[in-house]
């Protein structure tokens, strides 16, 4: 399969052979931003031990935390498709959006107006400089992909995401859909 040009909206793979990177080891990841001073994204599949109530003490309700990637990993971001309920967000595409009013956010949560299905929030994001990426996808160490998912992507179960997309890609990639994580453990 070949690799779609990266832009905003678009997923990035993990290529099965980048096993040395703890980070982005069989990774899919939200592109929610790309041109050319670089690329900010969110794994979307390395859910955290502790959930939003373990870090944010105004939250009661125990949403999971997802490890958004290396960089900034003591920030919190979130992706949502409730434009209509947080204001000031930023269109990602296909009806899912990055940020907005916290505050608001927090009430939301608390008073059930939002749920799981409709937020995900992250410690740390997944950045590249403005040439960083297209050497890392030169190397081949990410596919990218169109997100067929849209909005419905905050609803995708992390479990078997990478899996998933390793048997849509075929060929070359079925096999790895069943290798395990640590061939070295086998």
């Amino acid at each position: 399969m070949l690799s779609l040009e990266p832009k905003k909206g678009q997923l990035l793979i993990a290529e099965p052979t980048l096993t040395g990177d703890v980070s982005f080891n069989r990774s899919v990841v939200l592109l929610a931003e790309h041109n050319e001073e670089g690329s900010v994204g969110f794994i979307l599949n390395k859910p955290l031990e502790y959930n939003i109530t373990d870090l944010i003490t105004e939250i009661q309700v125990p949403f999971k935390v997802y490890n958004g990637g290396p960089v900034e990993q003591d920030n919190l971001y979130f992706i949502h498709k409730v434009p209509h309920l947080i204001e000031d967000s930023i269109e990602i595409s296909d009806g899912i959006y990055w940020g907005g009013n916290f505050e608001k956010t927090i009430e939301l949560v608390n008073n059930l107006s939002i749920t799981e299905d409709d937020i995900r929030f992250f410690l740390g994001y997944s950045g590249w400089d403005s040439l960083q990426l297209n050497q890392e996808l030169t190397s081949k160490s990410w596919v990218v992909v169109q997100n067929e998912h849209q909005s419905n992507i905050i609803q995708k179960s992390a479990n078997a995401f990478w899996r998933e997309k390793m048997l849509e890609l075929g060929g070359e990639y079925l096999i790895w859909s069943n290798a395990p994580e640590n061939p070295a453990l086998n």
